[in-house]
This record gives C-alpha cells, structure tokens and sequence, in this order.
C-alpha cells in the first residue's frame, strides 16, 4: 500500500487509529493536584474525611500529546516506507544472477552491487535459492545455488577485475546449474559492451530451464578507451575509442605521467558526433617523452583508460656514421639509405657535421645516443677510439655493417663481438663453385627468435668470422651454409653487434627487405642506456614475474596473488586473470602488457531476442528509507515530555525542587540517551567535528607534512614519515602517532612540533595569508623542513639554482628567517640521539641548515656547544621523505642515490636526531650529560 512516495508494509495495521477516541476518552483523565495546608493538621486531617475528591479533566494539551503518541505507535507498527522501490521480479524456483564483473563495470560497481543486493533481498522475502555467477571469475568458483544471506556473502566479497568478462563458459555453468531449477528468474547485470560468443552464451542460459529474464542496463555515458600510445618523431600518438553511434560530441584529456606518478604532460582528444575513435599528438619534447611510464584518460576510473609504457615505448637516438657517401644523384648507393629509412619511424636520428672520424666519433657522442651505427667504416683513429669503447662499456649498443673498408681493415678485439678473416667471401660467379645462400631460421638464443626467415633474402658476398668455441652462442642470424650473417655480444653493460653485409643492396638484398626493418628494430629495442634490457637473449625465452598491476580502477597496484609470470611471444598477448594488464619484469626493466590493443573495438551489446518476459531496471541505489525507527523515537520522545508534564501537573517539580527535578532531569536524560542510542533517527552528538580533530591531533605526538596539491609528492611525503615514525617506535621510547597533512592555509598547525614541507615547482605557490600563518608557527616555536629534493642548492641566497629552490627563496622571502649555517659538528643535533657527522636522505650532497648559534660557546673542550632554543627552520636538499618512504609492506620505496644501504640507516638516524631536538631540545649541552658524551667519543 503506497501513497506518492510514502508506503507500508503492514496497511492493516492503520486501522489501529480508528481507536484514538478510544484513548482520548481513557487518557483526558488525570489525578487532582495536591493542596498545600497550614497547620493545625487536625483541621487538615477533619477536612479530608468530610471531602469526598473527584478526578480532574486533564489539560486538552496534554491529551492532544497522548494521542499523537498513540498514533505513531499505530504508524510505526504499519512498517512505513519513504520513497519506496518497486520490488523487483524475483520468483520461480531459483533466481539466476549473472554479473559482469570485468573491467568496463568498475566505474559504477557500487551501484550494480546495489541493484544485485535488491534483487537477493526480494529472493530471501520470497524464499527463493540464488545461483550467483561473476563472469571474471576463476572457473572454478562456486556459483551456489545459496541463501539470501550466503548469496550477499559471496556478492560484498567479489570486485571487479581488470580483464575482458568470459560469458559463454560463465552461462553454461549457470545453465548446468539451473537443469536442477527449472522455472527460475534469471538476472543478467552486464556491463553494455559485447563480446565474442554473446549471441551463443545467451542461448544457452535462457533458452532451456528460464521463465523470465530481468535485464540491467546502465545510464553511464559511453566508456572511452586508449588503445593507442606511439612515441613518433614530432611527439606521442595517443588513439582512443568510445562506442559507434553516439550522436553527441565528447572532449576527453589525457595525461601523462612518469615513474613517480607526476603528471608531465596533458592532451586533448575530441570525438566528433557519431565518431567511435580519435586520435591526437601529445607534442613534448624527446627527452620529455622518453619519461613516460603511463598515459591514462582523465575521469575514466577503469583499466582500458590507461596504457603502461616499457622501453619499447621510449625512442632512442641513434647516431649514424658513414665514410662513403653517394653522389646525390644516386642516393639508392648509399651506405645509409636504406638504414635511415628503416629507423626514422621509431628512432630519431643524428649525423655529425664532419667527415673526419676524429672529429665525427666525438661529435656523436656528445649528443648522447643509445646506439651507435657504423657503414663500413674501417680503422677507427686511436685518439678518439678508447672514448668509445668507454661509451659502450657503460651501455652503449655499436651496430656495424661490413664492407670493402672492414674486410680490408682486420680485427678490432674491442669494437667487432667476433674475429674476421681477412678479406671477403665472394658466393656465386663465374669463378667460384658456390651459389648465393639464403637466411636460415634464426638461433633461438638472439634477438631474432621468434621471426621468420625471409625467404627472399640471399647472400652474394659477406665477411667470415673465425672459428671460435663461442662463434654459435654469438651468432643471431646465419646462412644455409652455417655461416653467420649477424653477430652480437655482451661487452660489460653495452652491446656489440655485427651485420656481414654491407648496408646496401650490393652484396645481398637484405636492406630491400621487410626483415631488414624489424631486426635493426629489435636492436634499438636492446640498446638502453638507463638499465638492463629486458628484450635480451635470455629474458625473451623466459617468463617475466609480475611487478606493478593495473587495477579495475586504472591505479597501478602491487601484483595480487593470482598473477602468474608472463611468457611474452609474438603479437598481442591474452589478458587474463593470471597474466592482468600492467608491467612485468623488474626494477631493472619491464615489459608492458596491455588491456586493449590497437585492433579493439566498443560494440554495444544488445538484449538477446527471446520469448521470455522481460524486465527492465536500471543501475541504481536503494533510495528508500524505512521511517519506523524514527516514528518511535518520537514516540518515546513523547512519552518522556508526557512524563515530565505529569511530574510538574503533580507538584513534583515544584515542591523539591532539588532532589526531584534533578532526578527527574536525570531520569529523562537516560531515556533519552537510550532513545537515541538505539533508534534510527540523527544521533546527538555534542563535539564538533573541529574538536575530534583536534583532540586527536594532540593525543600523540605527531609529525605533519605540507599537502602541496601534487599527488605524487603528497603520498612520498606520508609514506616517508611514517617509515620514519616506524623507524622511531622501533629505535626509541618515543610512540608518536600517524602523521598528519595539513593545509597550511586553514589547519591548526600548533598541535604538530615539526612540519616537513617538500619545495615542488609545479605546485601552486601559498597565498600570503598561509605564509603568515607559517611564520606565526615558527614565531611560537615550531619548526618547518623545507626539502627541495634536488641535491643542487647551494643555498637561498643570489646565484643559479633550481627552479625549487628559486620557489624556496620566494617563500622565504615572507618569512622572518633567522641567520643560517650549516649544522656545526659540535651542534646538538649532531648528538641528540645517534652521533651523526653528516644528514644524508636520498642524497648525499647538500648540508643541514639550521638557525646560527650565534651567541653559542663551546667552552672547556665540551662535546656540545651550549646555547638556547631549537631551530625553527631547516632546509635540505637531499630528499629525507624519498629516503624515509617505505610501502605497505615496510620495504623502501625509491632507491637511494648512490645506491648504498647505509645511506638509508644513516637518513633515518637524521631523522630521529632531528625528532629528538624538537622534543628536548638542546639538553645535550647541560653538564650532567658531558661525562657520557665524553665516554661515547671514546675521549
């Protein structure tokens, strides 16, 4: 029984009011008011006995509160329903529910979990058994059929996943499961987007044991995906998609972020009305775009919004060298024709500006490349030459290609990965007995594995090597006759490789042909400058473990525990629930595996065809409230004033004023306690949310950091304090409290005794009002870190610096600083906890400044300055929080630079030292501590 938005579960129950006459008639009646007597009490007691007392009328308003309370009471037993929903269609034998949970449905999963709850609550009302199926499950999982509550079990444990759905092997396990349900309801909660093998899977759950099908649909816009990311030459081609049909235009942004989630570049995608895909160029510059580790659209809260970025993503510049070049006017003559046309795709190329191998060798190097190409180029000058095998000992990739100059030139042990025969070897002719020889399948232990052997590549003429015991683990590609066509090796951290060919078409046709593109594109892919290569000889036949996952929501996550390693192959891979998009490999290098690929397409999915009844619902929340609760709470609000009114109608108020109005006060105040305790109604609450902040704020000792707005610096910083408060509770008697971020501009900053404040330049620059907050702050006595995290501050004054020390310098140019100087090595913070020399973070290069002990002394030898007050500033450079940073696992989270391990000790040793000052100050200095400071010097 409903009226607009209000119902009742229990509409007999109404006719209850019919009986408040009733009441009123039994409840206007209430005992008369006791009369106040002067003595003598004979008189009083004669005047009782002759009067016989009647009952008094009660007061109307007090009838009028009885009846109101009567009629709640009515209403509340009627079970009343704000804005009720309409139940939905959950009869039959068993009710089927079948939800998509892959990647498209984690944008409003909240809200399909509300939909589901609904439909197994209506289930329960009727007594019906649930079979429940996830269709980015494990095959395995168990699909019921459950209770009501069993079945709101296994729905509050699932979540979505960040792969494709699997409906057809989901339905026909539901459809198995139904053979033993006939004449069930099946839901169908999908996510909109259809799939391969739809048409069938739907056939086989419905065709069978279903009476009626209840069918979801969502009223989210179209889902938009990025299926492209391509480092070309004049920037990054980013390709996104949405679903065919949308008449309405839509603008979508993308961002680029790098290995520390900073966001370093923006574009904008726009579709036209009806288009399904668009395309757009993130214009940056090539040293800019070679920091990408992930591109994702803004405002898409799913895993096809985001595309993971490996090496293969990074363009290399690739020097070029040659000491013949053809005469313009037959340019196909020239050595480095066809390997520039080849490479300029995907590499951006350099050339020096000399002839002169003295002078060209350098000019490359100075622009750094990743990988060095020679065409045969012979004898390399010895003044110039140990600078470049120093280049490829530190990582360098030196490809060369053979020709008259290199077979005539002999051996060169550090610059060729194999030793040569002198000369050449000439195939086919009039004066020799052998005939051109193919490419063979390439060894399965070089790069080339897994392509396929052109087979229109012959060789006419080539350069042999030696016959050594490693010729065959150095061979990448051979001839018919066994002999090497490409060579390469391992030289320290670089590579060396070597084509037997010249690089154009004159002693084979291996530069005309496709092959020839995809194998130097397989050699810039091993040139890495910056780390291992994942792309090597070993890693590309072994599987790569999980690192960093893409979740259902698009964030990079730690690998869960059914990821599996990954055996990366040819062409797309599968994403599937043991191998899910994200990175795979290690800190050294990763390989990107990817939810959707340039060939993916939206397709809406459409309601299947069937004879069956259907309903409709849409995605949604349960609006509706249940008002009994709060129909008694009033009731028994008006049962206390009731009470009240008849204490005070009875003199009881009045008479004792003490005694019993307390009691009666406190009487009410515990009903009412108990009242609202209990009841649905707004609980009372007497603190202000302002107050529990800050008597949780001043309950422990704190340390708190500057949220600057920067998502990536924010979580370093917290991860950073709480390594330190960790490293804290464990080292010393302090227990001090999770840190806190505060807003500078309107947080209470007295409650915390030291505020770290990481310098970003890209974070907005404070307002004056929150700098003057600051300088009260360290007016009254507390002190502010600021870091610039960049090692190369030299201090605040005049001169080049980094843009976040020019930011420092114009925040403190607000402020009241005091005189600076390095920490001196007899100052307190040297010695306040662990003796320290120096306060290293994540670097080591950048002092401690503190506030100058100007009017300090260090008389009598003591191994402490005395002095008075703390510091209430300090500036570095060497990235404490970055030092500090540990994950939910306790492990560190960046790497210290250099890579030492007592590099991070000592930086959390800086950072109790500097607790300690705050907390106590310079009482190292005082005398009765000399003696153990003396005796720990060793003095």
């Amino acid at each position: 029984m409903s009226w607009l938005p209000l119902s009742f579960g229990a509409p007999m129950v109404l006719w209850g009011l019919l009986a408040l006459p009733v009441i009123w008639w039994l409840l206007r009646l209430t005992p008369p008011k006791p009369q106040t007597e002067v003595f003598p009490p004979l008189k009083i007691l004669a005047r009782v006995l002759r009067r016989e007392e009647t009952p008094q009328q009660s007061p109307w308003w007090l009838t009028l509160l009885r009846l109101l309370m009567a009629a709640l009471v009515v209403m509340a037993l009627a079970e009343p329903v704000f804005n009720p929903r309409e139940k939905l269609p959950a009869e039959g034998a068993a009710l089927a529910l079948v939800i998509d949970n892959g990647w498209a449905s984690a944008a409003d999963w909240n809200k399909r979990v509300a939909t589901a709850e609904r439909l197994i609550a209506d289930a329960g009302s009727n007594g019906v058994p649930v079979v429940i199926a996830f269709t980015a499950e494990k095959p395995n999982a168990e699909i019921g059929p459950f209770d009501a509550s069993a079945a709101l079990d296994h729905l509050r444990a699932a979540k979505p996943r960040p792969i494709p759905t699997d409906r057809p092997a989901v339905y026909a396990r539901v459809a198995a499961a139904l053979e033993r349900l006939p004449g069930a309801s099946v839901a169908v909660l999908a996510d909109g987007l259809a799939a391969k093998g739809d048409e069938a899977a739907f056939k086989t759950l419905l065709e069978k044991n279903a009476t009626r099908l209840v069918w979801a649909i969502s009223d989210r816009p179209s889902l938009t995906g990025l299926i492209g990311a391509d480092n070309q030459v004049d920037g990054f081609a980013l390709t996104a998609i949405r679903a065919p049909g949308d008449p309405a235009p839509a603008q979508v942004t993308a961002g680029a972020f790098d290995d520390k989630g900073r966001r370093i570049a923006d574009a904008t995608l726009t579709f036209a009305p009806g288009e399904a895909a668009t395309t757009a160029t993130m214009a940056v510059p090539f040293e800019l775009r070679n920091d990408f580790a992930s591109i994702a659209l803004d405002g898409e809260r799913q895993a096809g919004a985001v595309r993971v970025l490996d090496e293969s993503s990074k363009r290399r510049r690739v020097g070029l060298l040659s000491q013949n070049e053809a005469d313009q006017a037959q340019p196909l003559l020239s050595p480095l024709y066809y390997i520039r046309r080849a490479l300029q795709p995907f590499a951006d190329l350099v050339e020096p500006s000399s002839a002169d191998l003295a002078d060209a060798i350098p000019q490359l190097l100075d622009q750094k490349p990743a990988m060095i190409i020679m065409a045969d180029v012979g004898t390399i000058p010895q003044q110039v030459k140990q600078r470049l095998v120093d280049w490829v000992d530190k990582g360098g990739t030196l490809v060369r290609f053979a020709g008259p100059r290199l077979a005539a030139a002999g051996n060169d042990d550090d610059l060729l990965p194999v030793r040569l025969r002198s000369g050449e070897r000439a195939l086919g002719g009039a004066l020799s007995w052998t005939t051109p020889q193919a490419v063979t399948e390439f060894p399965k232990n070089g790069p080339f594995a897994d392509l396929s052997p052109p087979s229109e590549v012959t060789v006419s003429r080539q350069v042999l090597a030696e016959p050594t015991p490693d010729i065959v683990e150095r061979t990448w590609a051979t001839l018919a006759d066994g002999t090497p066509l490409v060579t390469g090796m391992k030289k320290d951290k670089g590579t060396l490789v070597l084509f037997h060919v010249t690089p154009e078409a004159t002693w084979s046709n291996l530069p005309i042909s496709g092959s020839f593109v995809e194998m130097l594109r397989r050699v810039v892919q091993l040139s890495r400058n910056q780390g291992a290569a994942i792309a090597n000889a070993e890693a590309a036949a072994a599987s790569l473990a999980p690192y960093r996952m893409i979740g259902a929501d698009g964030m990079l996550t730690p690998p869960s525990p059914d990821a599996r390693p990954l055996v990366p192959g040819a062409g797309p891979l599968p994403v599937t629930l043991e191998n899910p998009p994200g990175l795979y490999g290690s800190e050294t290098g990763v390989f990107a595996h990817n939810l959707l690929n340039a060939s993916s397409t939206f397709a809406p999915l459409a309601r299947p065809q069937v004879s069956l009844p259907v309903t409709t619902v849409p995605y949604a929340f349960d609006e509706s409230e249940n008002l009994k609760g709060p129909l008694v709470a009033i009731a028994l609000l008006l049962m206390v004033l009731d009470t009240l009114a008849v204490f005070w109608m009875g003199g009881l108020l009045t008479r004792r004023p003490r005694r019993t109005a307390v009691t009666a006060t406190a009487a009410a105040l515990v009903v009412l306690g108990g009242l609202f305790g209990h009841a649905d109604l707004a609980r009372a609450d007497d603190s202000k949310p302002g107050d529990t902040q800050a008597i949780e704020d001043i309950s422990k000792t704190r340390m708190a950091y500057v949220i600057t707005g920067e998502p990536g610096v924010d979580s370093i910083s917290r991860a950073g304090l709480e390594g330190l408060t960790r490293f804290l509770i464990e080292k010393t008697a302090l227990e001090p409290g999770p840190p806190a971020g505060v807003d500078i501009a309107k947080d209470e900053l007295s409650f915390f005794p030291l505020i770290y404040w990481p310098i970003d330049a890209s974070a907005p620059m404070p307002s004056q009002a929150a700098i003057a907050r600051i300088d009260a702050y360290m007016q009254q006595g507390g002190t502010v870190l600021f870091d610039t995290r960049d090692q190369f501050s030299n201090g605040i004054g005049a001169g080049s610096a980094s843009p976040a020390t020019e930011r420092l310098r114009d925040i403190l140019g607000n402020l009241n600083v005091p005189p600076l100087e390095p920490v001196p090595s007899d100052h307190v913070l040297t010695k306040s906890f662990f003796i320290l020399p120096e306060f290293p973070g994540r670097f080591n290069g950048s002092p401690l400044w503190v506030e100058a002990s100007l009017d300090a002394s260090n008389t009598e030898n003591r191994p402490v300055r005395t002095g008075d007050g703390v510091s209430p500033i300090m500036i570095t450079a060497n990235d404490f929080a970055g030092a500090w940073a540990i994950d939910e696992n306790g492990d560190p989270m960046l790497p210290t630079v250099p890579p030492d391990p007592m590099q991070r000790v000592y930086a959390l040793r800086a950072g109790v030292n500097i607790m300690m000052y705050m907390l106590t100050g310079n009482y190292k200095s005082d005398q009765v501590h000399v003696p153990v400071l003396l005796e720990r010097l060793g003095q």
